[in-house]
């Protein structure tokens, strides 16, 4: 029951913050609105470098997977290592795993250095792999934080060979207790662990 009332609460007062989301209204006045937030890259502008060159590694980019319970548009909290729930009127326009996968082949791309590829039939010097362990608000304390856990492996596919391994993991502090504050915190861990990943990929190649 303490369960429930908690959901409800945190679930409730999610709806009545619309900063940063595209509000979807709802048929009745007594249902809070839908809030879809955009999950973004949160880094430093950079001027735009060079596209690669033909001889710059060909790094296919695979779509980032994701646990069953982390496969949907709503945002996921916990309360207890051993607990997960799920806002209900707070929402991503996209899967966390499919915008994750996006976000991090637009980053490469403006990194320069590599010629990105995606699809299970273009052909690569490399394929990176990546999944997305946990991303949740880890709601336990007021006002809590942001936990994102991504392993990473990189392939040389024409040796079928791995280079390497990594589990990349960022816990953002939120700024209020609220969705729209876990959903900003969570594009900012997105855009720390986009930040390691570019870097470790870069000791690599």
């Amino acid at each position: 029951m303490k369960t429930a009332c908690f959901r409800l609460a945190l679930l409730g007062l999610s709806a009545s913050v619309l900063l940063g989301g595209c509000v979807s209204l709802g048929n009745s006045s007594d249902t809070p609105a839908a809030v879809y937030y955009v999950l973004n890259d949160v880094a430093p502008a950079a001027a735009p470098l060079p596209p690669a060159v033909d001889t710059a590694p060909s790094l296919r980019v695979l779509d980032t997977t994701t646990g069953s319970f982390y496969d949907t548009d709503q945002l996921v909290f916990s309360r207890s290592a051993d607990t997960r729930g799920l806002y209900q009127f707070a929402r991503w326009t996209e899967r966390p795993g499919k915008r994750f996968a996006e976000l991090m082949r637009t980053r490469l791309e403006r990194q320069g250095g590599w010629n990105v590829a995606s699809g299970s039939y273009v052909r690569a010097d490399w394929l990176l792999d990546t999944e997305l362990v946990e991303f949740y608000h880890d709601a336990a304390s007021d006002p809590g934080q942001v936990r994102l856990v991504l392993r990473a492996n990189l392939i040389d596919i024409k040796q079928r060979k791995l280079l390497g391994q990594r589990v990349f993991e960022q816990q953002v502090p939120l700024a209020n207790y609220d969705a729209a504050a876990a959903a900003q915190a969570s594009s900012q861990a997105v855009g720390r662990v986009l930040d390691d990943l570019t870097g470790w990929l870069a000791t690599l190649k």
